[in-house]
C-alpha cells in the first residue's frame, strides 16, 4: 500500500455501477484521453511507497484523477479476485486517487508474442474514472508493457552505488528492448544532500554517452518532507509529462543539472530548476518499509568504475 500524504485521507469507494461488457465502447467514446506515466522501480531507493504517494498527490494537485498501479516486485500481493476481475483489487484512497496492488499481474497478461500491453488496458478498465495511470513496475515487466507506447519513463535514484547502478540498468534495458530514448529522473534525497545534482548530472551524461538516451527532466525531492509536494521542479516535470501526451511533444523548461561539462547546450534541453515553490496542497508522506530485491543488479554503470 502506498503511503499517502496527510491531506489525502482514505475515502469510501464509490458505489459500483451496473456490470456490463461495454468497457471497450466506453473507452472508445470517452471524452478524456488516457495517459500513462511509467515509473521504473528501484528496490534500492528507500521509501518507494512514499515516493508513489508523493507523485500521486502532485498529479492530483494538477487536477488529475490518478490510478496508481504497483506491479513491482516490492508491491503488496494483489487481491485474490484480481485474477478474475482487476476492479476487485482497486482501492479508493482519495477522491482523485485509486490504488491497485498488482505484483505479478503483468505476467498473467503476456500474450503469445511476449507482450503484456493488455494489462495496461485492463487496469485502465478497472478504474474508468481515472484518466492517468502511474505504473510502477520492474524494468523487465515495463519492457513487456511498453513495447508499442511512446512514453518517457521516470527513473528513480538515490545517493549510493546500488541505487545509481539500478537506475542505469533500468534505463539500459528499456533502451535496448523498447527503443525508448527519453527519460525523466526523480532523485530521492534530503535537501542537505550536496552531491545530488552532481550524481544526476553524471547519470544523465552516461545515459547519453553510452546508451544514446536523454534524461530530459528531473527533480530532487525528499518524500518525507512535508513541503515536497510543493516542489516546483517536480511540478514542472509532471506537467511536461502530461503536456507530452496532450500535444505529442514534451514541454520546454529551464535546466539546472545539465549540460555536462563540454557538452553542447542543445543536447540536454529542458532541465527544470531546483529548488522553488509551487501552489500545491500541503502534504505529509509517512515512512514505510520495503523489501530489498535486485532487478538487473550487476548491469554496468560506467561512471562508477
Amino acid at each position: 500500500m502506498i503511503t499517502m500524504p496527510a491531506p489525502l485521507h482514505r475515502v469510501p469507494a464509490p458505489a459500483d455501477g451496473p456490470s456490463d461488457q461495454a468497457s471497450g465502447l466506453r473507452r472508445l467514446f470517452s471524452a478524456r484521453q488516457r495517459r500513462l506515466l511509467p515509473v521504473v522501480a528501484n528496490p534500492f531507493v528507500a521509501g518507494g511507497q512514499a515516493v508513489l504517494g508523493l507523485l500521486s498527490a502532485a498529479l492530483a494537485a494538477q487536477g488529475r484523477h490518478v490510478l496508481v498501479v504497483d506491479a513491482a516486485s516490492t508491491a503488496p500481493a494483489p487481491h485474490e479476485m484480481c485474477a478474475i476481475d482487476l476492479a476487485a483489487g482497486v482501492e479508493h484512497l482519495h477522491a482523485q486517487i485509486s490504488y491497485l496492488a498488482a505484483r505479478g499481474m503483468p505476467l498473467a497478461h503476456v500474450d503469445a508474442r511476449g507482450s503484456a500491453a493488455g494489462f495496461v488496458e485492463a487496469a485502465f478498465d478497472a478504474a474508468p474514472n481515472c484518466e492517468l495511470m502511474l505504473l510502477h513496475a520492474d524494468p523487465g515487466d515495463l519492457a513487456r508493457m511498453l513495447a508499442a507506447r511512446a512514453v518517457r519513463p521516470l527513473l528513480l535514484a538515490a545517493d549510493g552505488v546500488e541505487p545509481i547502478k539500478q537506475a542505469y540498468a533500468g534505463c539500459k534495458l528499456l533502451v535496448q528492448r523498447c527503443a525508448l530514448m527519453r527519460f525523466d529522473l526523480l532523485f530521492v534525497a534530503g535537501r542537505e544532500g550536496a552531491r545530488s545534482e552532481l550524481i544526476v548530472e553524471r547519470l544523465a551524461s552516461c545515459a547519453d554517452s553510452f546508451l544514446g538516451a536523454i534524461v530530459r527532466g528531473g527533480a530532487v525531492v525528499d518524500p518525507l518532507d512535508p513541503q515536497a509536494v510543493h516542489d516546483a521542479a517536480l511540478a514542472r516535470m509532471l506537467a511536461a509529462q502530461l503536456h507530452q501526451d496532450d500535444v505529442g511533444a514534451p514541454a520546454r523548461a529551464g535546466r539546472r543539472f545539465l549540460p555536462a561539462p563540454g557538452s553542447a547546450e542543445d543536447r540536454y534541453p529542458g532541465y527544470p530548476g531546483y529548488p522553488g515553490s509551487h501552489p500545491l496542497p500541503h502534504s505529509q508522506p509517512h515512512p514505510d518499509s520495503m523489501h530489498r530485491t535486485v532487478v538487473g543488479a550487476g548491469a554496468p554503470a560506467p561512471f562508477l568504475a
